[in-house]
């Protein structure tokens, strides 16, 4: 899973993004909520190529949603996380809050 069990930034809010669509996201619904949410303009192909290696690591799975047969002949993916993404995200999490500790001083600090 990366260094020491660790995920990358972009795959983090990836995968959170995947999380807060409940498993019923597809790849245009993350990138929307990545940018419109996380203030994150979102290529398509780094989109994808992070989508492709979440799975690939088993952080995030999809499925086959069939065409709704109104015009969009195309099937999609939709995107979950797993159970082994969540724990990878948790793991980051306290790994963050970890480095954080003491700093609030620091960083709420007006710039000089």
């Amino acid at each position: 899973m990366g260094r020491k069990g660790f995920i990358g930034e972009f795959e983090q809010v990836v995968l959170l993004a995947a999380l807060q669509l409940k498993g019923e996201g597809h790849a245009p619904e993350i990138s929307r909520k990545l940018e419109e949410e996380a203030g994150r303009p979102v290529s398509r192909g780094a989109l994808y190529s992070t989508l492709d290696r979440l799975e690939r690591k088993g952080l995030l799975e999809w499925r086959i949603e069939a065409s709704s047969g109104a015009g969009d002949s195309q099937p999609r993916r939709r995107f979950s996380v797993t159970e082994a993404g969540i724990a990878a995200l948790r793991a980051s999490r306290e790994m963050l809050l970890t480095l954080w500790e003491g700093l609030d001083e620091v960083l709420e600090r007006p710039s000089s």
